[in-house]
């Protein structure tokens, strides 16, 4: 697979696709074989830093305790503090939800965090990953850690074989969406077992309210 069958099939749906009077996303599905995603050893749960942002704004929350108070606020759209996780019901857990895409949290009062809002957060996918370095020491810089979590997506095979990521909008330059598609991709065939390109069934590209076209059927190793 190369960037430039991305380049192609981005020139293509932009040729093709109807216009709207809202400005779509380009998103990548990738459809996997011969995985059994029911074993957590054949699951994907991974998340990968973009080289561009995705052109919208991703909101970063966090939970933090004083040492990160100040610069939570500076650079966080949502700040919740430890003092204040005891005020949170059921309905405020939830609107949560809507203030924030990914939040982050301080390490040492991340168990109190996973206790308080991972039961509601986990279920939409909104919990503090490590995986996503988005648990952090109270010594953290967080405005460098916000900057790379706008370009981080999060790739995982929800309950089918199959991985879907929005990488940019129509605003964007193609090579840029073509960059995020391809990262994406990357990042996908090295966690498949041997970097098997063989378990990719194929490579489909789309906007928010287009069909979906197929980028290219890989048959061969990649390397």
């Amino acid at each position: 697979m190369e960037k430039a069958n991305f380049l192609n099939a981005i020139k293509t749906l932009r040729e093709t696709s109807t216009k709207r009077k809202f400005e779509q996303t380009f998103d990548i599905i990738i459809n996997l074989k011969d995985l059994d995603i029911k074993k957590e050893s054949e699951r994907i749960l991974l998340f990968t830093a973009l080289p561009y942002l995705r052109g919208k704004n991703v909101r970063v929350g966090a939970f933090v305790d004083k040492e990160l108070s100040t610069k939570a606020r500076e650079a966080c759209a949502k700040v919740v503090l430890k003092d204040d996780f005891k005020t949170y019901d059921e309905d405020l857990i939830r609107a949560l939800l809507k203030e924030a895409d990914i939040y982050i949290a301080q390490a040492n009062i991340m168990p109190l965090v996973a206790s308080t809002f991972g039961k509601i957060l986990g279920q939409a996918g909104k919990m503090p990953n490590p995986k996503a370095g988005a648990v952090v020491p109270p010594t953290a810089e967080l405005k460098p850690i916000v900057e790379r979590l706008q370009k981080t997506v999060r790739l995982e095979t929800k309950g089918e074989a199959s991985i879907k990521a929005p990488v940019g909008t129509e605003k964007m330059k193609d090579e840029e969406i073509a960059e995020n598609m391809f990262a994406v991709y990357t990042a996908i065939l090295q966690h498949l077992p041997g970097e098997n390109v063989e378990n990719i069934r194929q490579v489909l590209v789309k906007l928010t309210m287009g069909k979906p076209i197929q980028v290219v059927e890989v048959k061969k190793w990649a390397r």
